[in-house]
């Protein structure tokens, strides 16, 4: 099982990226909207965990309370690695850098194992737009999304997401 506490998009911001998912799945490529559960909602995550079960999820919401900082999604990327993701890169303002280390500082490490990326100093906010793309789909999806606009997204609410149901619990709405 794995989680993840993330960070969901104003209603203007959702529906752009959702159409960016479409227009992929329109070329035939996987996006979120095709992916597993297809429940996906266009987020991006402060932090992925095995679980958040032991976490103390009041701290965790206290945190939460310091108004997440507007997201600037500048840019398309992708990772390095044959896993082959595209994304929608976020800026990462000194606020946002801020705001995910109190997320990670009302987890502390021996309550929650977080996956390595996602902790501060490594992590790279980003809204995933496909995964698991090969060399030449991945070419093919850079393509299509040619002329990508930015975009500045509000956090309109943050949950911890079940990954493998797409299940949400609300922290902050």
């Amino acid at each position: 099982m794995t989680q993840a506490v993330e960070m969901f998009f104003d209603d203007q911001a959702d529906k752009r990226i959702r159409r960016m998912w479409r227009s992929l799945a329109d070329h035939g490529l996987p996006s979120l909207a095709t992916r597993t559960h297809r429940r996906h909602r266009p987020h991006v995550s402060l932090t992925v965990a095995e679980t958040f079960d032991e976490a103390d999820l009041d701290k965790l919401r206290s945190a939460l309370l310091g108004q997440a900082p507007p997201l600037n999604l500048g840019f398309l990327g992708t990772f390095p690695g044959a896993e082959g993701v595209l994304f929608a890169g976020v800026t990462a303002t000194a606020e946002l850098l801020a705001f995910h280390k109190s997320v990670h500082l009302a987890l502390p490490g021996h309550q929650v194992k977080h996956w390595p990326h996602y902790l501060p100093g490594n992590w790279v906010p980003h809204c995933t737009l496909a995964v698991a793309l090969d060399r030449a789909e991945l070419s093919k999806a850079m393509n299509v999304m040619h002329g990508y606009e930015p975009m500045v997204a509000t956090v309109s609410g943050i949950g911890i997401t079940e990954t493998a149901t797409g299940t949400i619990t609300p922290l902050l709405a």
